[in-house]
């Protein structure tokens, strides 16, 4: 599995990704994810781990994720350089699930990277098996990339969200202030904005701040 299982401070950090990745979306049937995904300091509150469904992910098949970074062109030279080596032993710094929000017949891969150090995400991704028809790499095409830091994304009820923990002055990593969610949908041939929202981690419920126009592209 590509995960960090070991290695001090990362050990501890990576953990966090895969509580953002399948943890926040309580609704999120048909998830398979690979990695940790243990409770850590920085995880957006409330969060709860998916169960997987066998039904909507059987046959599919494990992908090596690192690869398909580092040959996708579409993949920016700092999240390269994160994956040039592994954290600890063999382990990288990612998280991988498969699960369908494209509407293909394979499940779709899901990979969140972060950083060895602080476990701070990098870059999100989502491939669409394709059979190379789109010119994708081994077989997979890139239909959204985000590399705005602190960036996760997960699966809820079918729909792509994209997460980022927001800081105010004085923030510790481990503390982020808020969380901005953006929902996506598959439409046609590639994700369209679907909804969004801001939680203020100060204030009990949802706030009407909208989050700032982030480094994100689809398709």
């Amino acid at each position: 599995m590509d995960r960090l299982t070991k290695g001090g401070a990362a050990t501890a950090g990576v953990a966090a990704v895969g509580l953002l990745l399948a943890g926040c979306n309580p609704g999120g049937g048909g998830v398979r994810s690979e990695g940790s995904a243990g409770p850590t300091p920085g995880a957006p509150r409330g969060a709860v781990t998916a169960s997987p469904s066998p039904s909507s992910t059987a046959g599919y098949k494990k992908v090596d994720a690192v690869d398909l970074l580092k040959k996708d062109p579409k993949v920016g030279p700092d999240v390269k350089r994160t994956l040039a080596k592994p954290c600890a032993a063999d382990e990288y710094p990612i998280e991988v699930t498969y699960a369908s929000v494209t509407g293909s017949k394979a499940p779709d891969v899901i990979v969140n990277v972060m950083t060895c150090a602080d476990s701070i995400g990098i870059g999100s991704y989502v491939y669409r098996k394709d059979g190379g028809a789109h010119g994708g790499t081994d077989g997979y095409d890139n239909v959204f990339s985000n590399e705005q830091p602190s960036v996760s994304a997960g699966v809820n009820k079918g729909d792509l969200e994209i997460s980022k923990q927001t800081y105010g002055t004085g923030d510790k990593v481990c503390c982020p202030s808020g969380e901005d969610v953006t929902t996506y949908r598959w439409s046609t041939d590639r994700f369209t904005e679907f909804a969004r929202y801001h939680t203020d981690y100060s204030k009990t419920g949802v706030d009407g701040t909208q989050p700032e126009d982030g480094n994100a592209s689809e398709g």
